[in-house]
């Protein structure tokens, strides 16, 4: 895994714990991306992105020439971005 930024969180718990904010993965079955606010806010986006699927904060994509890279480009700015902010899934 590599990562970027750091993000802290606390659960209702109590409990706190750090991550990256956004970061990727290459497996064998996808490359996977982690967006610490979550996919359900790029919605549209998604819909432009080219072929994936998607959990609450990852996003599984099986090869980068079959996306649209600027569309990824833009998510990944943003949830950089919105993470930084402390806004969550």
């Amino acid at each position: 895994m590599v990562g970027f930024g750091r993000y802290h969180y606390t659960y209702a718990s109590g409990r706190k714990g750090s991550y990256f904010r956004v970061g990727f993965s290459p497996r064998k079955a996808n490359l996977t991306g982690y967006l610490m606010d979550g996919v359900d806010r790029y919605r549209k986006e998604l819909e432009q992105l080219g072929p994936h699927k998607t959990a609450i904060s990852c996003l599984y994509i099986k090869r980068l020439s079959d996306i649209d890279m600027k569309v990824l480009e833009s998510i990944i700015r943003q949830s950089f971005t919105n993470a930084a902010m402390g806004e969550q899934v």
